[in-house]
């Protein structure tokens, strides 16, 4: 049914569905191709829009703002090669499984397909959105322009989640319809776990006197069902995309400490693992070979998780939270070693021991970063060699929706994520101030994106790691091709001047002593902040990271060596202390 009192274009109509699916904010870059959508936006007042320096940079966005708000996503682009633009952050987004709505132009339908080199038009165009999505759908018609939309955003939003691209030819955008009467999103599917299974799961952990949750990012909305497990008994750890599902301070859960050789010995003293929501990706498990605690218990949404990656010992396929609350209730009478806690908390200690050692002068920064951040805040992550050591696992973090970083990998759209994302995620109006990790390498690849932080004021702090080059790079080189150094130092630029010419506060550290004094400064006020670490003043990591682990006895230094480590770290932060004091 429709409103035929009042005639608005099909784009209109679409704003108005969006405003019913909870949207609040968009991102994108505004083209001729989606200019009724965005007209919409502009004139009804009630969605925010972004407008991004680059389509990746806006996809960007949309993704981190979904998943720091466990709502949809909303990016717009124009056609062809500005579809193709997103195309890498689709991936990141794809891999993320976030929920996420990808509106493209489309040239006019009398034109589309007849090979007649329309300018703005990309051949094949859908196939490609096909490859980078979940789904992808080509709306045909004015009249199932609005259902094309619904069954998108329903598509997005339902388990196993992800980004759904819908592209639209821009006469059918600025057709007139009637505004229609029924706005509602689609009702989403739930995956019900079955009694019977439950059950029989159920029986099995009743045996276990040691048993562990790994715990993925399908279990991100499972917080309080995850409690009940672990108050009887359960230890947890979790994958990069699970964190915060448990505070990252509570002594049962190892955090994402998943793959360290501490925490790999520990994992051969339990007597059951159960796998929630997790895909148990070869980053995270040694390339399939991190020795898992069996029996090894699977519990997912999606059926096909069933035997990926590592054997099934049991599988149960429904809703992480449906299924943990069904074990709950099942496993009330459950007796575990008393010693087990104690075990766990024993094997983190010994694994961040070995972590913070081999971070050198740099456990410093990440203290005085958890003193500034305190517990409300997104960690938004590039791929950056802080990240993959530290920023992935160190830095604590307390809300499964708190963090953000790179799944996708790689040089391509993780390792130039970082700003982009932690716009997206500074902009949801959660109060939270958003911290992002980026290295020099990386952030060079969107850094118009900073014209955007500065226009929005995005609420975010930039902790650049500024080494003039790819780091992983050079460490993969001296570890394996003899220390033949190529195509890795970079002309960067000179970050001082350039934020005075963006308008945008920055501070450059070439000591680490004065991060805490910078911090207090990035916190003074609202808006974007660029903080500068001169890694080049300051030095080299103790340990150098030379690309994904494997899986060989990893060297952790006597507790005591890292004890000290840990003490000169804290030694950095108490000047920093009295410096800001003074």
């Amino acid at each position: 049914m429709s409103n035929t009192n009042q005639q608005v274009t099909v784009g209109c109509a679409i704003a108005a569905f969006l405003e019913q699916c909870g949207v609040k904010a968009a991102f994108g870059v505004i083209s001729i191709h989606n200019m009724p959508i965005l007209d919409a936006f502009g004139e009804r007042g009630k969605i925010r829009f972004i407008p991004a320096r680059g389509e990746a940079g806006g996809a960007n966005m949309a993704d981190a703002y979904a998943r720091t708000t466990g709502g949809l996503g909303v990016c717009l682009t124009s056609t062809g090669t500005a579809a193709g633009n997103a195309a890498g952050a689709m991936v990141e987004a794809l891999t993320a499984g976030t929920p996420l709505l990808h509106l493209t132009g489309q040239i006019e339908t009398p034109y589309l397909d007849q090979s007649l080199a329309y300018i703005h038009e990309a051949p094949d165009q859908l196939s490609m959105l096909k490859a980078i999505s979940k789904a992808a759908f080509r709306i045909r018609s004015v009249e199932t322009a609005i259902s094309t939309i619904k069954l998108a955003v329903q598509t997005a939003l339902t388990p196993p989640m992800g980004p759904v691209s819908v592209e639209i030819p821009i006469d059918i955008q600025a057709a007139l319809i009637p505004m229609p009467s029924n706005l509602q999103p689609l009702a989403l599917p739930q995956s019900v776990p079955s009694a019977r299974a439950l059950d029989e799961l159920a029986e099995r952990l009743m045996k276990a006197k040691r048993p562990l949750l790994w715990l993925g990012g399908g279990a991100r909305h499972a917080g309080a069902q995850v409690k009940r497990l672990m108050d009887l008994g359960f230890g947890v750890v979790t994958s990069t995309q699970g964190r915060g599902i448990v505070a990252e301070d509570d002594p049962r859960s190892l955090g994402a400490f998943n793959l360290h050789k501490p925490v790999e010995n520990f994992y051969q003293s339990c007597d059951a693992m159960l796998v929630v929501g997790s895909r148990l990706r070869g980053n995270e498990t040694l390339k399939y070979e991190l020795k898992l605690p069996r029996p090894l218990y699977r519990v997912d949404a999606d059926p096909a998780a069933e035997g990926r990656c590592y054997t099934s010992d049991y599988f149960v396929c429904g809703d992480s939270a449906l299924v943990l609350s069904g074990l709950a209730d099942r496993l009330a009478a459950l007796k575990v070693d008393p010693g087990f806690m104690a075990d766990l908390q024993k094997a983190r200690d010994t694994a961040v021991h070995g972590l913070v050692d081999g971070l050198g002068p740099y456990s410093a920064l990440v203290e005085q970063l958890q003193q500034a951040a305190g517990r409300e805040f997104n960690w938004v992550r590039d791929v950056t060699v802080s990240n993959s050591t530290w920023g992935n696992r160190y830095l604590r973090i307390f809300d499964p929706r708190a963090g953000v970083h790179a799944l996708g990998g790689g040089i391509g759209q993780g390792l130039a994520m970082g700003i982009g994302a932690a716009i997206g995620a500074a902009v949801t109006q959660s109060g939270k101030k958003t911290f992002t990790l980026a290295g020099d390498g990386g952030f060079i690849l969107n850094l118009g994106e900073l014209a955007t932080a500065v226009q929005e004021q995005a609420d975010m702090v930039i902790v650049l790691m500024n080494d003039k080059g790819y780091g992983v790079i050079k460490n993969i080189q001296d570890a394996q091709y003899g220390g033949r150094r190529h195509y890795v130092d970079l002309h960067t630029p000179d970050y001082a001047e350039l934020s005075s010419a963006l308008k945008l506060r920055h501070q450059r550290v070439g000591n680490l002593a004065e991060v805490a004094g910078a911090l207090d400064e990035a916190l003074s006020q609202k808006g974007p902040f660029l903080l500068e670490i001169d890694m080049l003043t300051i030095g080299s990591f103790k340990t150098a990271f030379a690309g994904p682990p494997v899986n060989q006895t990893e060297n952790v230094e006597s507790a005591e060596s890292a004890e000290k480590a840990a003490a000169a770290a804290a030694a950095v932060v108490a000047a920093a202390a009295t410096a800001a004091t003074a």
